[in-house]
């Protein structure tokens, strides 16, 4: 089932989410709800908060071409990071049709709870590294733009305020 993006500004993006505690089958059908919004949106990742629900759930998936690869985490947390760092253009499903350049650590070890339950851990790099920390930091109520300067931060955010007056009028 498809689920409305929050847009930004929104006071739930800013927030903290909780842990999930246990995985129900609710909390599974929200992943599976989330990955088709991503899909649908298109993105190639979304966090729980940017559809509402303040739970420490994303999902992501980099595939461009070829077979997708959906991950979905639970409680998902960067254990170790690299020095390296890497510069990628990002934008968010929250703020459309915006981008900027962030500097990110090239690269990062998450750890997570799969949907089955068990405790996960790999190495991302590249543009998997990028989504994952951008999708972890909405669960801490970051934005990709709080890494930019106050002029350009402000200005993308007037822009995105205009965006969501007009689709609120329809």
């Amino acid at each position: 089932m498809l689920r409305p993006i929050l847009i930004h500004p929104d006071p739930r993006l800013k927030k903290q989410c909780e842990a999930v505690a246990d995985l129900s089958d609710e909390l599974r059908a929200l992943a599976s709800d989330m990955l088709e919004t991503m899909y649908d949106a298109p993105g190639i990742g979304l966090a729980a908060p940017q559809i509402g629900v303040l739970q420490r759930l994303i999902v992501l998936d980099c595939v461009k071409d070829g077979d997708p690869d959906p991950v979905v985490m639970f409680n998902p947390e960067i254990l170790q990071s690299s020095d390296d760092t890497n510069v990628y253009e990002e934008g968010c499903l929250s703020i459309p049709d915006q981008f900027a350049e962030v500097t990110r650590p090239a690269d990062v070890r998450v750890g997570w709870i799969d949907e089955n339950g068990n405790p996960q851990e790999k190495d991302f790099d590249g543009l998997w590294a990028t989504c994952v920390q951008h999708e972890i930091d909405h669960l801490n109520g970051k934005l990709f733009i709080d890494y930019l300067g106050p002029m350009k931060r402000q200005m993308m955010t007037r822009k995105s305020a205009k965006l969501k007056r007009e689709l609120a009028r329809g």
